[in-house]
């Protein structure tokens, strides 16, 4: 049986994991920023992107999301493993994104990816310190013909 610490930890992991999804799509780099520690490593090899700190990374994202009209990052299916003030998780993320198309019409990058993270507890709650990517799919949908 879980204990309140371990049930607590796991809802704040989830929240963390949530609130990530959120700031990307959103665009919202201070709350990006503040799901991570100061010294966290962000990897996003798997799809083309960098590895490096979270200003790196940040810089990176704010120069390629605004391709995309629309995104979601829609996480499930979490596997958190909590060993005291430490934790790991891998993540499900199914992540659409819009392209813009002539005359409305849109496209569309589907990415299937699990995110495998090395979290920590800190003074202001979990944060990850290590994030990376394993990819599973990335799609591309042309808008329909005419």
């Amino acid at each position: 049986m879980l204990s309140l610490q371990e049930l607590s930890d796991r809802i704040e992991i989830q929240d963390l994991l949530v609130r990530y999804s959120h700031a990307v799509d959103t665009r919202e780099w201070k709350l990006f920023a503040e799901c991570f520690t100061e010294d966290a490593v962000v990897d996003y090899t798997a799809f083309g992107g960098p590895c490096g700190t979270v200003a790196e990374v940040t810089a990176f994202l704010a120069s390629v999301l605004p391709m995309f009209t629309a995104t979601q990052h829609l996480v499930a299916n979490s596997a958190v493993v909590l060993e005291g003030d430490r934790a790991t998780a891998r993540t499900m993320c199914h992540n659409p994104m819009a392209l813009p198309g002539a005359e409305g019409a849109a496209g569309l990058l589907l990415c299937g990816l699990w995110y495998v993270d090395e979290l920590v507890r800190t003074p202001d709650g979990w944060r990850l310190r290590r994030r990376s990517e394993d990819k599973a799919y990335s799609i591309a949908l042309a808008p329909p013909a005419g």
